[in-house]
């Protein structure tokens, strides 16, 4: 790759003034040296030293984006209409800032913290992190960090979580349920913690505040994992019939499970009502259509983005950014009053 020196000793100029029509400085540079230079460059097909650049600056232009899928859910995380959605918000959004992403995936919190703390970004998004997982990547990591969906910031104030009222979502679409005549009604996932817990939480407050009490065995837990899925959704496909409504934690899980359910000569919604939480192209396009939780996935990732790249700018942000949600009724909804 020819440099700036060579560029500039073949057209007899300085350095500096190469460097500057490179970079766009050309406030002092007359036209006709513009054109000169853009012309060799052309010719020659010149492509700029972005790391030497960034280097210079003292910055990287690279944005983390590390994602902690667990082992026993995912085996390929990107999949999930959820998370592609979400990653593509992220990286657009710094993409137009002129920056690059850099993304890791990892079950392993240990191999996430040893990956991101060597990495030259500028600052770091992290997704799926529980329990402890931020206070020990952050004792890592000093730089900007901005959270998705994290549950467990406390001791963390120089985080900015982006999330939803994920309980108050849930709560919203069990009341529905319960206006339409439900009671025995089951809440569907495959697990007690963060954002799923905060969505369980909603659900039993809806039943609480209606009178109705929650039981164990309210929960089905479903277990996504392939070597599993299909015996699990055989033991749920037979609980069902113990419940006239199910609310699941998903729509990727609402809709595997009413694709279950209909494979099984239950009809979705004569037979059982299903909602789901997401609102996602899987619900929109099944048929029935699904009832759920709306919440603007891109947005999400558009927003962790934003607020990480004004950290970058020396701004300060809130410690939470929570996302609006909306009920979005559709057709898997059967109304039971008498």
């Amino acid at each position: 790759m020819i440099t700036i020196k060579e560029i500039a000793k073949q057209l007899n100029m300085s350095t500096t003034t190469v460097s500057n029509v490179i970079h766009g400085k050309t406030s002092e540079v007359s036209d006709d040296t513009k054109k000169k230079v853009q012309d060799f460059l052309d010719k020659v097909d010149y492509v700029p030293n972005i790391n030497a650049r960034n280097l210079a600056q003292n910055e990287s232009k690279i944005i983390g984006l590390a994602l902690k899928a667990r082992a026993d859910k995912y085996e390929n995380l990107i999949m999930d209409p959820f998370v592609s959605e979400l990653i593509g918000g992220v990286e657009e959004t710094i993409r137009n800032a002129g920056y690059f992403m850099m993304l890791y995936i990892s079950s392993d919190t240990t191999e996430i913290m040893r990956h991101v703390s060597t990495w030259n970004v500028d600052g770091l998004i992290l997704f799926g992190m529980i329990g402890d997982d931020g206070i020990r990547v952050s004792e890592k990591y000093k730089k900007p960090i901005v959270c998705i969906d994290t549950y467990s910031i406390e001791g963390l104030k120089h985080f900015t979580n982006v999330g939803l009222d994920d309980e108050q979502g849930t709560y919203d679409i069990t009341n529905y349920l319960i206006t339409q005549g439900h009671r025995k009604i089951a809440f569907l996932s495959d697990n007690m913690t963060g954002v799923d817990l905060a969505r369980l939480t909603g659900y039993k407050k809806a039943l609480k505040d209606a009178g109705i009490k929650y039981k164990s065995d309210n929960f089905l837990k479903i277990r996504p994992r392939s070597s599993e899925i299909e015996e699990s959704l055989d033991e749920i496909c037979k609980r069902s019939k113990d419940f006239t409504a199910i609310v699941c934690v998903s729509d990727l899980y609402a809709v595997t499970l009413m694709a279950a359910l209909e494979d099984r000569g239950i009809s979705v919604p004569n037979d059982i009502s299903i909602v789901g939480f997401d609102d996602n192209m899987l619900g929109k396009y099944h048929r029935p259509a699904l009832t759920t939780v709306h919440q603007d996935i891109k947005a999400k990732g558009v927003t962790a983005a934003d607020t990480l790249l004004k950290q970058l700018s020396g701004h300060k942000t809130p410690n939470q950014i929570q996302l609006p949600t909306k009920l979005v009724i559709r057709d898997t909804v059967k109304n039971i009053q008498k």
